[in-house]
C-alpha cells in the first residue's frame, strides 16, 4: 500500500514539473559563425581578406578560427588562430580550455601539420613586431608556392603578475601558404594584424604596464629629425598584392590573333605609308610595277628635257648659228 502511495506522489510530482516547464528549445554551447567584422584579430590593410569567422566560447575565454583568403596548390586553408585566455566563469555553463605554453616540440607538431607535403624550416632568427616577440617557419612547396606558420604568445611578465593585475593571456597562430607571394610578404601579414579583442577589467590586461616615454624626448643634444628613412630604419612592408598569373598561348593561337579582323567597334589600324622594309635575314621584294607603266614615266622625262636657248643668241643669224653649234 505504501508503495502504491509512493508511486502515485512521484508521478504527481513529475506532471507537476512538466506543466512548470516553458518548452523552450535551447542549443549547446558549439562553434558558430559571427560576422568578419567581430573578429578578434584583423589582417593588415592590403593583406589577404577574412572569409570567414568561427568563434567557440569557452568558460575562460574565446577561441577564434579567422579563415583567410587562398590562393595556393597547397592542400589546406590560410586561417589566423587566436585564443583569449582570462578569468574562469567568463562564460557560464561551458567548459573551460586547457592551455600549455609554446614549447618546441608543440610547435614542431603544429608547424608539420600546417602545410602537408611542403618542407618548412623553423627560423633561428628573434623577430619581434608591435606586441612582442614571435617565431616562424616557412617553406617552398614542388609547385613553387610559398607557405609560413608563425605563432606568438601575447602575455605580460612575470614582475608584472606578482602585483596581482595582467593575468590574461592571448595565444595566435597564422598560417599562410601563397602560390606568387615571397618569404618577406608573407611574414609582413605578421607584423601588421591588428588585435582588436580586450579583457573585462584591468587585472587581465595581457600587455602588462604601458612602456615609458623616449629617454631623448626634452633632451639636449639629441636631435629629432623627420623620419625619411635615415634617422629611423624603414618599416617592413605590411600587406601584400599578388601579381596576376601569366597565362601563355600557343604560338599558332598568337599568329592568328595577329592576323585576324578587328572587332566591331575597333578602328582599323592605317596602312602604312611608303616602301615596306624587310625584315632581317628577308629577301628584298622587287617592285611589281609593269614595264607599261614605267615608259609613260620616261618619255615624259625625257620630253621635259627641251634645251631653252640663251637671250644673246636671239636676233642676230652669225650668232644664231654660233649658238647652235
Amino acid at each position: 500500500m505504501r508503495l502504491r502511495k509512493t508511486i502515485l506522489l512521484v508521478a504527481a510530482a513529475g506532471m507537476m514539473a512538466g506543466c512548470t516547464s516553458t518548452g523552450g528549445v535551447r542549443q549547446p554551447s558549439a562553434p558558430e559563425t559571427v560576422a568578419p567584422e567581430k573578429a578578434l584579430v584583423l589582417p593588415p590593410p592590403g593583406g589577404p581578406s577574412i572569409v570567414s569567422v568561427v568563434e567557440r566560447k569557452r568558460g575562460n575565454g574565446v577561441e577564434q578560427t579567422i579563415s583567410l583568403f587562398t590562393s595556393s596548390s597547397v592542400p589546406g586553408q590560410n586561417s589566423l588562430k587566436v585564443q583569449f585566455f582570462g578569468a574562469s566563469g567568463a562564460n557560464p555553463g561551458v567548459g573551460n580550455a586547457g592551455f600549455s605554453k609554446i614549447n618546441e616540440s608543440g610547435i614542431a607538431r603544429e608547424v608539420a601539420r600546417s602545410a602537408a607535403g611542403v618542407p618548412m624550416t623553423t627560423s633561428a632568427i628573434f623577430l619581434q613586431n608591435a606586441y612582442g616577440p614571435f617565431g616562424y617557419a616557412s617553406g617552398r612547396s614542388r609547385a613553387g608556392d610559398t607557405c609560413v606558420y608563425a605563432w606568438q604568445q601575447i602575455r605580460s611578465s612575470t614582475a608584472a603578475n606578482t602585483q596581482a593585475r595582467n593575468f590574461g593571456m592571448i595565444q595566435l597562430r597564422l598560417r599562410l601558404c601563397d602560390a606568387r607571394a615571397s618569404e618577406r610578404q608573407l611574414l609582413g601579414i605578421v607584423y601588421g594584424y591588428t588585435v582588436t579583442g580586450t579583457f573585462d577589467g584591468e587585472v587581465w590586461n595581457p600587455y602588462g604596464n604601458p612602456p615609458p616615454a623616449d629617454v631623448a624626448l626634452g633632451r639636449t643634444g639629441a636631435p629629432i629629425y623627420p623620419d625619411e628613412g635615415g634617422y629611423r630604419p624603414s618599416p617592413m612592408p605590411i600587406g601584400y598584392e599578388p601579381a596576376p598569373a601569366i597565362v601563355t598561348q600557343p604560338r599558332a593561337a598568337v599568329r592568328s590573333a595577329s592576323t585576324a579582323q578587328p572587332a566591331q567597334g575597333v578602328a582599323p589600324v592605317p596602312a602604312p605609308i611608303g616602301p615596306r622594309v624587310p625584315l632581317p635575314g628577308e629577301a628584298p621584294q622587287t617592285s611589281a610595277r609593269p614595264a607599261a607603266a614605267v615608259a609613260p614615266i620616261e618619255q615624259s622625262v625625257r620630253a621635259i628635257g627641251v634645251t631653252v636657248p640663251s637671250p644673246d643668241c636671239i636676233g642676230d643669224a652669225a650668232m644664231t648659228a654660233a649658238c647652235r653649234r
